[in-house]
């Protein structure tokens, strides 16, 4: 049986702390929220980092700034969707976190983001095509936009899900991006991948049609990519 320590910290809230694993993964939390905030991924207060943990996940909690938040702040939440008392409230995203975890088991972590150039796209209604082969970072030959529906809806939560089923990434309509990565911190380099992406089709946009990669292209950089993981330059 492990033993429950429970810890204070400066905010004055009590953590329970089962050895050192839990404190550990809500530390990567912080770190990868704060990392988001800093790189300029979702200005103010928008976005929601989550990982996965034991048999829930942990997720930072709703209107907390970024540079504000502990680790005893980041909210424990069962896959069921319970939320035990004692706690801050969590995101307001807390329903598409949950469904992408429970279709993708190989999910560890994700990041949401209204990254500009993603945002701009999505709002624009459109998915980012292979005009590069870096698109298949995201799992496939296209970066697939899925439509818009209510933050915080459980409808917003099935689109999510299923436009994450096949992709580790995705545009979100009216609202911005989210990417799936075994961690915080391969959940955060993707969303920089693709909010680059986005930027480099908007240019590409406004020079005429794309030159889009045809899909048994796509399909051996994907092979590749995955033989050769994304440690390093590609």
């Amino acid at each position: 049986m492990v033993r429950e320590i429970v810890r204070t910290t400066g905010a004055g809230r009590r953590l329970p702390q089962r050895g050192t694993a839990e404190l550990v993964a809500r530390r990567s939390v912080v770190d990868t929220a704060l990392a988001m905030s800093r790189r300029g991924l979702s200005p103010g207060r928008s976005g929601n980092v989550s990982v996965r943990f034991e048999d829930g996940i942990l997720i930072t909690p709703s209107g907390l700034a970024y540079d504000l938040t502990t680790p005893a702040d980041i909210v424990r939440v069962r896959i069921d969707g319970h939320v035990p008392v004692g706690q801050l409230a969590p995101s307001s995203e807390l329903l598409f976190h949950l469904a992408v975890y429970r279709s993708r088991p190989d999910a560890g972590a994700i990041v949401h983001c209204h990254s500009m150039h993603a945002t701009v796209l999505a709002c624009a209604r459109r998915a980012i095509p292979a005009f590069h082969y870096m698109v298949a970072s995201a799992g496939g030959d296209d970066i697939p936009l899925v439509p818009y529906a209510t933050f915080g809806s459980e409808e917003l939560a099935q689109n999510v899900a299923e436009g994450l089923r096949h992709r580790n990434a995705c545009l979100m309509a009216n609202h911005g991006q989210t990417a799936v990565g075994a961690n915080g911190p391969a959940a955060l380099a993707l969303a920089e991948e693709v909010e680059i992406l986005a930027e480099q089709y908007l240019k590409v946009l406004m020079l005429g049609t794309p030159h889009v990669l045809a899909q048994d292209e796509m399909a051996r950089v994907v092979e590749r990519f995955a033989s050769y993981g994304r440690n390093g330059k590609a």
